[in-house]
């Protein structure tokens, strides 16, 4: 947006400035709505599916920014000619039962005809205006929490290539469609400094997200992130997206690799879809969360911790 003059106003909680999750407008004293705005392309062969998936993916950012969803809009780009209609159908019924799962109403959508297959959803949410959660407020001393493995880039990659076995599939596609709103749930009951969802830009990209221009830097530990088995596997084959490649070069003047695993380092900027929440909690709450978190059935992990010894820079540590 750069050159362009923005309307300001007041009530503007969270907007473009800055790269957050989403933009917040405050209504009240006490309430403020969340938008946000996400659609892509198919990354499994089934539609109901990709469906579910493109839904939680949207629904995501609420959820990282201490949100409940409260209404959605379908966005649609379809390719009529080539594609039945009900392979729409059942995009359409995917999304549907992903929103009723977490409570959220479609009040409608929009539909256009393309080349190439889209689907996602404009999402709005509630939250009150002192408890909006950014990606950036984390103290030195905090601690980095994960709530999903990494690697669904990779895997779908392989889905593509048709490398993957059913059962991985059926695994993987799982795990994207999961909503992250019980871990949203437990941090908000927890208190924490700052949260952002793994999406595009990988762990590290929104990793740096989270200290880029502040006082405080990070320590990741490669050894404590959790890895699916899979994508290891074929990322030592060189069976990697474009996309990692492209997080690594935007990312390289803030990250440095001191002694980890070439693919494991490539691995961390694997672009997700519908990733896990990266959370930072201070010290004292993080045997609460993790707690509250394993009550959920949440599988967390401790990856990393703030500091300010590198400031606006992430050392990536084996």
């Amino acid at each position: 947006m750069q050159g362009l003059e923005l309307p300001s106003d007041p009530n503007l909680i969270v907007g473009i400035e800055r790269v957050d999750d989403a933009g917040v407008y405050k209504l009240t004293e006490e309430l403020a709505l969340i938008h946000t705005v996400d659609f892509f392309t198919p990354i499994v062969d089934d539609p109901y599916w990709f469906g579910q998936i493109a839904a939680a993916n949207a629904l995501s950012d609420v959820y990282a920014m201490g949100g409940k969803p409260l209404t959605a809009m379908n966005i649609v780009c379809f390719p009529v000619r080539d594609l039945g209609i009900e392979v729409l159908q059942e995009v359409l019924r995917g999304g549907l039962e992903k929103l009723k799962e977490a409570g959220v109403v479609l009040v409608g959508g929009h539909s256009v005809e393309d080349q190439e297959m889209k689907y996602g959803l404009a999402v709005i949410g509630l939250v009150h205006p002192n408890r909006v959660i950014r990606n950036q407020g984390a103290r030195p001393g905090d601690l980095l929490v994960l709530t999903k493995p990494i690697g669904t880039g990779v895997v779908s990659t392989a889905i593509k290539a048709q490398l993957a076995g059913e059962e991985t599939v059926r695994r993987v596609t799982l795990l994207m469609a999961e909503l992250n709103r019980k871990a949203s749930e437990a941090m908000v009951e927890v208190g924490v400094s700052a949260c952002t969802d793994v999406t595009g830009f990988g762990l590290l990209g929104h990793a740096c997200e989270m200290v880029d221009g502040t006082a405080v830097g990070l320590r990741i530990y490669a050894s404590r992130v959790p890895f699916l088995e899979e994508a290891l596997e074929w990322a030592s084959m060189g069976l990697l997206p474009g996309g990692a490649y492209r997080n690594r070069e935007y990312r390289k003047h803030m990250v440095s690799n001191e002694g980890v695993e070439e693919v494991v380092f490539d691995l961390l900027f694997d672009p997700q879809t519908s990733g896990g929440l990266l959370i930072a909690v201070p010290k004292e709450r993080e045997e609460r969360l993790m707690g509250l978190l394993e009550e959920k059935g949440v599988k967390a992990s401790v990856i990393g911790e703030f500091t300010s010894d590198h400031p606006s820079r992430v050392r990536v540590l084996p």
